[in-house]
C-alpha cells in the first residue's frame, strides 16, 4: 500500500475508534446494571424485604425508564416508525404499572397478590401495544398477495406455537381449571398470558424476517428486548415455575434486562449504527444470505412444529384434543393457501423474468457495442455477438481467452493500473470507470476501443465500442492544427513548442542548439510573374529540400509565406566554437540547396535563400531565440541576400535604435522638422544649371541630420511614407513657383517611386491641383520614376504617366542600368529623360567593362532622342569620361552638393559652374539646356517603399 493510502487508512481507523468510544460506554453501563441485578437476584438480595422491593419496584422503575425513553425518541423521530415507539412506550408503561401494583400488595401492604387483580389488567395490556408496534416496524408488502402471505405466515407461526403449547401445557392448565372449578375469569386469565405470549412470539419471528432496513440496529435491539420479556413470561406461566415463584428471584433479572434493553434501543443502538454507516462501507456479500433462506423455510418450520405437537399427543397415548385438531387443520390449510399464492406468484415472476431476459438478450445481441464479462482471474466468460462486427472475431473464439491477450502490450500496464484502482475504490463513490486502449482485431490490426467498466461479482463488465475513426480524426485535426497545410511541415505554433521543449528539457544545457530562419529571396517576384499555383509548387519543393537536409532529430518548419525555419538540436559533444562552425556549415549547405534552380511547370525558376542563425544561450527564452534568428535573417537580406548571417548582440541594439527613430519620425512632420534641399543638375558642356533635384532632409530635435536613405528605411508605416511623399511634392512645387516668380525659371525634379505614384493616398487630381494652386508653368515639374519594384503593374503605371504628361509634367526614368525592368520600361513608358544609376557612374573611369556598358546605355538614350543625366558625378575625371560618351547632364559633388533655398538662389543668379576642359568640351559636344532634369542623390539609392 502506498504511503498516502496507508495514512488515509490510519486516519479512518482513528476516526472509527473515536466514533466507537461514546457508543461503548452506554453498552458497558447497561451490561453492568443487568449483571448487578442478576447477581443480586441470584444471591436473594440479602433480605426478603429488599428482594421484594427490587423484584417489584425495581422492575417497575426499569419498565418506566423504557417507557420514557421510547416516548422521548418518538417525539424526536420524524419517520413512519414513530407510532411503533409510542406503542412500545405505552406497553412498557403498562408493565411498569403492573409491577407497581404487585409491589403495592407485596411490599407496602404485605399481602399476597389476588388473582385476578389490577396487576393482571396491566400485564394483559402489555402485549397488544407491543404486537401492533411490531406490525408497524415490519416491512410493508407492496401487493395484496404480500399482505395475505404476511397474515398467513403470522398464523402459521402462531398456530404452530399454540398447537405445541396446548399439547405441552395449556391443555393441562385448562383441565385443572375445570377440575378445580375455577371461575371463568380465572380460567381465562390462566390461558390469556400464554396465548398473548404466543402471538407476541409469532410477531417477533415474523418481524425478524420482514423488518425494514431503516434504523435496523435499534429495531433489532427492540426485538431482542421483547423476545427476552416474552421468554421470561413463558417461564413464569409454566405451572412448575409459577407455583414456586416469588418476587426478587433470578427470573426478574430477565424482565429487568429486557426493560433496560428496550430503553437503550432507540438511542444507543441508533447512534452506533449511524457511526458505522458513516465510517465504513457496507461489505460486499458474494454468497446467499442465511436470513433469506430461513425466511423462505419459515412456513415449513411452522408446519413441522404443529406436526410435532400432534405427534406428541399420539406418542403419549393421549386423546387428540379438538383444539389441536382444529389448529392443526387451519395451519395446514394456511400452508396450502400460502403455497398456492407463492406458486401463482412464482409463475408470474418466471414469466416476467423470461420477458426481461429476452428483452435484455435482444438489447445485448442487437447492440453495436461489445459487452464482455471477465471473471476475477481475467478470463472472458461472456462476449456479445457484436464482437464479430466490431473486432472481426467471433464471440465463441474470445470466450475463455484472457482479457490481457487482446490488449496492446503498450497499453496493458495502464489498463491493469486503472482496473486495480477502480476495484479498490468504494462502489458508492465510483460505480463505473472508462478505459481507452487498443484491441487486436481478427485481421491482426489494432483498434482503438473505449470501454465503460462496471463491477460484476468480483469481476468486470466491459461495454466496449470501436473509436478508431474518432481517434484518427482527432489525430488528423491535431496534425492539421500543428502543420502547414501546403508543405505539411510543422507550423509556427509547433515549431515554437519544440523550441520551448528543447530549451527546457534534459538537453537544455547542450551546447550548439541553434535556430535557423530562412527567407527565399525573389519568391514574391516569381509568384507574381508565374502565378500563385506555380508559387505554391515552388514552396513545396523548397520544403522538401529543407526536410531532406536536416537530421532526424532536428525540426524543419514553415512559418508563413516564403519564410522557413529549422531547429538544430545540440548534442553537447563538441566545444562551442566547433559546434558553431558546424551549424554555420549546415546553414551554408542549406542555402546552396535552396538556391538551386526549381523545375516549375515547363521552365526553371531561380530563387536564393537568406539565412539567419541564432544559438541558444543559458536562460534564453524561445521567443528571444527566435527573435534573434529573425534579426540575423533580416541582416542577411540587408547585406545583399543569398548569404548566412550569425546573430550578434549589436543587431538588437540596431533594432532598438531604428524603433526609436521610427517613433520620432511619426512626429517629425507634425513638428516641422523636415527641410527641403535642392541639388543642381548641370549641363556637362556649358556648366549651366538646367534643373534642380528636390531632396528631403530631417533635422531632428536632437540636431541630427538624417538623409532619405536613413529615415525612409525605418518608415515602415505606409501612411507615414505617403504623408512624407505628399509633403515633399507640395513643398517642391511651392518653392519652384516662388523661384519662377523671382525670375529663376528652372525646372524641379521630384523623385517618387512607381508604387507611390499608383498609391490611392496620392490620387491623380492632387498633382493637377498643386500645379493650379501655385501657378507652376508647364514643363517646370519632372517626376523621377524608380522601376525597382516588381509588384507594380506596367499597364497602370503607363496610364498614370501618360495622364501626367498631358498636364505638362516631364517623366524621367531613375536608376537606369540597375533595375530588372529597365528595357521593358523604355519600351512601354513615356520617358523623356534617362538618369544613369550612380553605380555605373562610380566605376566608369576605372572599369573598362563599366565604361562600355555606360557608353552603350547612353547611345540608346541618344538614339531614342532622350536627354541623359548622370547621377553621382563627384570627380572631374567622371565629367570628362561621361561627356565623351555623349552624356548631356550631370549631378554630383563635382559641381555642388544639396543646397538650401538661400544658397540655391545665389547659384541660380550666377547661372553656371566651371566645367573641366571647358574649351575642349565645346568642340567635343554641344548641347542645349533640357526643360527638366532630375537631381542626383548623394546617398545610397533608396529602395521603393
Amino acid at each position: 500500500m502506498s504511503a498516502p493510502a496507508s495514512t488515509r487508512g490510519a486516519l479512518l481507523a482513528r476516526r472509527s475508534a473515536v466514533g466507537r468510544t461514546p457508543a461503548l460506554l452506554p453498552q458497558l453501563l447497561l451490561g453492568l446494571a443487568c449483571a448487578g441485578y442478576a447477581v443480586g437476584a441470584g444471591l436473594g438480595w440479602g433480605s426478603v424485604r429488599l428482594a421484594l422491593f427490587m423484584g417489584d419496584f425495581g422492575l417497575s422503575t426499569a419498565a418506566l425508564a423504557a417507557a420514557v425513553s421510547c416516548f422521548l425518541f418518538a417525539r424526536a423521530a420524524d419517520n413512519r416508525f414513530r407510532p411503533a415507539w409510542l406503542l412500545f412506550s405505552f406497553s412498557s408503561l403498562m408493565a411498569s404499572g403492573g409491577n407497581a401494583v404487585w409491589g403495592w400488595y407485596e411490599f407496602v401492604r404485605g399481602l399476597p397478590v389476588p388473582s385476578p387483580s389490577l396487576a393482571d389488567l396491566f400485564y394483559l395490556c402489555f402485549a397488544p401495544p407491543a404486537i401492533v408496534g411490531l406490525l408497524v416496524l415490519a416491512k410493508r408488502p407492496v401487493t395484496r398477495a404480500g399482505w395475505v402471505c404476511l397474515a398467513l405466515d403470522s398464523w402459521l407461526i402462531g398456530g404452530s406455537l399454540l398447537t405445541l403449547s396446548w399439547s405441552l401445557a395449556l391443555a393441562h392448565t385448562a383441565h385443572l381449571a375445570d377440575v378445580e372449578g375455577a371461575s371463568v375469569a380465572r380460567a381465562a386469565l390462566s390461558l390469556a398470558y400464554p396465548l398473548l405470549d404466543i402471538v407476541l412470539v409469532s410477531m417477533v419471528l415474523a418481524l425478524h424476517f420482514r423488518r425494514a432496513s431503516v434504523n435496523r440496529a435499534a429495531v433489532n435491539t427492540a426485538i431482542a428486548a421483547l423476545a427476552l420479556t416474552v421468554l421470561c413470561d413463558a417461564l413464569f406461566t409454566s405451572p412448575l415455575l409459577r407455583q414456586t415463584y416469588h418476587s426478587g428471584q433470578l427470573l426478574d433479572a430477565g424482565w429487568f434486562a429486557g426493560s433496560l434493553l428496550l430503553a437503550y434501543a432507540p438511542w444507543g443502538a441508533g447512534r452506533a449504527e449511524d457511526h458505522a454507516v458513516q465510517e465504513r462501507p457496507v461489505p460486499r456479500t458474494t454468497s446467499r444470505p442465511i436470513a433469506g433462506s430461513l425466511a423462505a423455510l419459515t412456513p415449513y418450520l411452522a408446519a413441522a412444529v404443529c406436526t410435532l405437537g400432534i405427534l406428541y399427543n399420539v406418542i403419549e397415548g393421549r386423546r387428540v384434543d379438538r383444539v389441536v385438531v382444529f389448529t392443526g387443520c387451519t395451519v395446514v390449510l394456511a400452508l396450502v393457501v400460502r403455497q398456492g399464492i407463492m406458486l401463482v406468484d412464482n409463475i408470474a415472476l418466471t414469466q416476467e423474468l423470461a420477458q426481461k431476459e429476452n428483452h435484455f438478450r435482444s438489447l445485448v445481441q442487437g447492440s453495436s457495442d461489445v459487452i464482455m464479462i471477465a471473471a476475477p482471474t481475467g478470463i472472458l466468460r461472456y462476449v456479445s455477438p457484436a464482437a464479430s462486427g466490431v473486432y472481426g472475431r467471433e464471440a465463441e473464439d474470445l470466450v475463455g481467452a484472457e482479457l490481457s491477450s487482446i490488449i496492446h502490450p503498450d497499453d496493458l500496464g495502464a489498463v491493469v493500473h486503472e482496473v486495480r484502482r477502480f476495484l479498490a475504490a468504494p462502489p458508492a463513490e465510483e460505480p463505473t470507470t472508462r478505459i481507452e486502449c487498443r484491441f487486436r482485431s481478427g485481421s491482426g490490426e489494432w483498434l482503438n476501443v473505449e470501454s465503460t467498466v462496471n463491477r460484476h461479482q468480483g469481476g468486470l463488465i466491459l461495454n466496449s465500442r470501436d473509436v478508431t475513426e474518432r481517434v484518427r480524426l482527432q489525430a488528423q485535426l491535431q496534425h492539421n492544427a500543428e502543420h502547414d497545410p501546403l508543405t505539411d511541415l510543422p507550423n509556427r505554433a509547433l515549431f515554437t513548442d519544440r523550441v520551448r521543449r528543447t530549451l527546457g528539457g534534459r538537453r537544455s544545457g547542450d551546447a550548439g542548439t541553434a535556430v535557423l530562419f530562412i527567407d527565399l529571396d525573389g519568391f514574391k517576384a516569381a509568384n507574381d510573374r508565374l502565378g500563385h499555383q506555380a508559387g505554391d509548387e515552388l514552396l513545396i519543393q523548397a520544403a522538401r529540400r529543407l526536410q531532406d537536409s536536416v537530421r532526424a532529430g532536428d525540426t524543419a518548419a514553415r512559418l508563413g509565406g516564403d519564410e522557413f525555419a529549422a531547429l538544430i538540436v545540440g548534442d553537447g559533444s563538441r566545444e562551442q566554437t566547433a559546434r558553431e562552425y558546424q551549424v554555420h556549415e549546415i546553414a551554408d549547405r542549406l542555402r546552396l540547396t535552396l538556391s538551386r534552380p526549381y523545375r516549375v511547370g515547363a521552365g526553371e525558376v531561380r530563387v536564393t535563400a537568406s539565412i539567419g542563425v541564432a544559438f541558444a544561450e543559458p536562460a534564453i527564452t524561445p521567443n528571444d531565440l527566435m527573435r534573434n534568428a529573425d534579426l540575423a535573417m533580416y541582416r542577411a537580406k540587408a547585406g545583399g541576400k543569398d548569404r548566412v548571417e550569425l546573430y550578434a548582440p549589436q543587431m538588437q541594439a540596431e533594432v532598438v535604435r531604428r524603433s526609436e527613430l521610427a517613433v520620432r519620425l511619426r512626429t517629425a512632420l507634425r513638428d516641422g522638422e523636415f527641410a527641403l534641399l535642392h541639388q543642381p543638375v548641370v549641363h556637362l558642356t556649358s556648366g549651366t544649371v538646367a534643373a534642380v533635384a528636390a531632396q528631403a532632409r530631417w533635422r531632428s530635435a536632437q540636431g541630427i541630420l538624417f538623409t532619405p536613405a536613413e529615415f525612409l528605411r525605418v518608415a515602415e508605416d505606409s501612411d507615414r511614407t505617403a504623408e512624407l511623399g505628399r509633403w515633399l511634392l507640395e513643398e517642391a512645387v511651392e518653392q519652384a513657383a516662388d523661384r519662377a516668380r523671382a525670375g529663376h525659371h528652372v525646372s524641379v525634379a521630384v523623385r517618387l517611386s512607381a508604387r507611390r505614384l499608383l498609391d490611392k493616398a496620392m490620387p491623380f487630381g492632387s498633382v493637377e491641383a498643386l500645379l493650379t494652386r501655385y501657378g507652376l508653368p508647364s514643363g517646370a515639374l519632372m517626376i523621377e520614376v524608380s522601376d525597382s519594384d516588381p509588384r507594380v503593374s506596367f499597364d497602370e503605371l503607363e496610364q498614370r504617366l501618360v495622364a501626367l504628361r498631358r498636364l505638362g509634367v516631364r517623366i524621367a526614368l531613375d536608376g537606369f542600368g540597375s533595375g530588372y525592368a529597365a528595357i521593358n520600361a523604355l519600351r512601354r513608358l513615356p520617358i523623356d529623360v534617362l538618369k544613369l544609376d550612380r553605380g555605373l557612374v562610380e566605376g566608369v573611369v576605372e572599369s573598362a567593362r563599366l565604361h562600355k556598358i555606360t557608353s552603350g546605355l547612353l547611345r540608346i538614350a541618344c538614339d531614342l532622342g532622350m536627354q541623359s543625366v548622370a547621377d553621382g558625378v563627384d570627380v572631374p575625371e567622371q565629367v570628362l569620361a561621361l561627356r565623351a560618351m555623349g552624356c548631356t547632364h550631370g549631378q554630383g559633388l563635382a559641381f555642388s552638393g544639396p543646397l538650401d533655398e538661400y544658397r540655391l538662389r545665389r547659384v541660380l543668379v550666377r547661372g553656371d559652374f566651371p566645367v573641366p576642359g571647358g574649351s575642349i568640351a565645346q568642340q567635343v559636344l554641344t548641347g542645349g539646356s533640357i526643360p527638366l532634369l532630375t537631381g542626383s542623390h548623394t546617398e545610397t539609392p533608396v529602395p521603393p517603399t
